[in-house]
Order: C-alpha cells, then structure tokens, then sequence
C-alpha cells in the first residue's frame, strides 16, 4: 500500500493567484462596467444607461467594418481550416513522410514569426504581383496565419487517436474516403472545431496585417475600433468592446463544450 502525501501549501499563494487574475481582467470589467455608463463622458460615472449599444448597434461605419471582419473571417476559417485538416492528414497519418518535423514546422511557421514580418512580407508580395481588392488581400493573408492556430488542435485530436478504428473500417473493405468520412472525420471533429473557432477568434482579432493591407471599403473592426481610440475613449467604443468580449465567451464556451463532449464520447 503506498504512502498518501500531502502537497505542500505555500503561504500566500492563493492571493497571488487572486492578484493575477484581479490584475488581468479587472481592465476588461472596467470597459463593460462603462459600457452602461449614461454620461458622454467615458470616465465620468452618472447613471445607468443602455443607449450607447444602440448608438453603436445603428453606427454605419461600425456595421460595415463588422460585416467586413465577419466576411473575412469566415472565409478565411474555412480556408485555413480545410488546409490544416489536409495537412494535419498528411503527416500524423501519412506512411511516407520522410520529413515530418519540417513538415509540421513548415506549417506552423507563421507563429515562429513576429506578425509585423509577416505583415511586411505579404504586403510586398501583393505588391509585386499588383493584387489590389483589398478584400482578396485580406482573406489570402489572414488564411496564411490561421492556419497554423487552426493545425495545432486537429494534429492534437489525431495524435490522440487509436488507429483500431481506421483499420476496422478498411478490414470491412471501406475506402480511404468513406472511411474518412464515416470513422475518421466524427472521432476529430471537437478538434476540427476548436482549430476553426480559434482560427475565427484570430482573424476577428488580427490587426496589424488588416491595417497594413486594407483599403478603402475593407476597413476591419479592429482597425475601425483603433480610428476611434485616436480621438479618445467614449461609452460608445466601450459597448463595441463589451460586445466582443460577450462574442468571444460565446465562442469559447462552445468550442470548450465540444471538445469536453467529444473526449467524454472516446472515453
């Protein structure tokens, strides 16, 4: 019978973490405690007040910088997502790569590199090449960097895969595409989800590569919501970012949901 040991407690460091997480989001529950603030004034406390959602919910600029990131974002998800599958395919799968770490480094190499390089360079690219719609510009570039965000979590799935499964399927005469369809793709899927939420998360994010490469009708809402703070805070970019961060829990939770369900299925 083993002997039970006690982990050793340090003194202060639950308020260390308490410190931590305070620290970290208390910025975030100061923007959305404003975001209801009734005065013009974004600092200045009055009263409680919804009217700056609606002022920014019938704000044209503000819907079409969002219509434009929502446009890009999901193209790009789907862009970024379908390479990553295929790519993830081929090295945790595949029986002839010769090279799989540079494989896989090859395809994470987006975030090995400082995004203002990597902006650089694509913009030159375009450049070189005369591209010139901006929205093109933007959904070729946000694929590029996605796809590694979107890699990660589908390799994650597949390395965690009994193989017995797939060999099942092909002893019962299954071709490789059926049996992608019907054995291999639902056991991934959490994963498959979780890489295209953080890959949407990303694009709706990105904004140094936005910046440099949209135009005139391709403003994003990161680069939108940027115009803004360079005339100053208002209630009103307050709701903007309350109604991100409300999107981006949204998000997460479902995605977190999803692959909790998925590993509970496997077990």
């Amino acid at each position: 019978m083993s002997k039970r040991h006690d982990v050793k407690r340090y003194p202060g460091l639950n308020a260390l973490n308490l410190a931590f997480f305070a620290y970290l989001y208390a910025p975030l529950a100061v923007v959305v405690a404003y975001s209801f603030n009734d005065n013009k004034i974004a600092g200045v406390w009055t009263h409680f007040s919804l009217k700056w959602y609606g002022s920014a919910l019938n704000n044209p600029a503000l819907m079409k910088a969002l219509e434009t990131s929502l446009i890009v974002a999901a193209v790009a998800t789907v862009v970024a997502t379908t390479i990553a599958l295929m790519a993830a395919l081929a090295i945790i799968r595949g029986r002839n790569v010769r090279y799989r770490r540079l494989s896989e480094t090859i395809v994470n190499l987006p975030l090995l590199l400082p995004e203002i390089v990597l902006a650089v360079a694509t913009l030159i690219l375009f450049s070189l090449i005369g591209l010139q719609n901006g929205m093109v510009k933007l959904v070729i570039a946000h694929s590029a960097f996605c796809t590694p965000f979107a890699f990660l979590p589908i390799r994650a799935r597949l390395q965690g895969m009994s193989l017995d499964f797939e060999e099942a399927a092909t002893d019962l005469y299954a071709s490789r595409w059926v049996t992608f369809r019907r054995v291999t793709l639902p056991l991934i899927f959490p994963g498959l989800f979780s890489g295209a939420m953080l890959a949407f998360l990303i694009s709706m994010d990105d904004f140094i590569t936005s910046n440099m490469l949209s135009s005139g009708g391709t403003t994003t809402l990161p680069v939108y919501i940027f115009s803004l703070i360079r005339a100053g805070t208002s209630p009103e970019l307050n709701a903007i970012a309350s109604l991100l961060i409300l999107a981006s829990l949204v998000l997460a939770t479902t995605a977190l949901l999803v692959a909790a369900r998925g590993n509970r299925d496997r077990l």
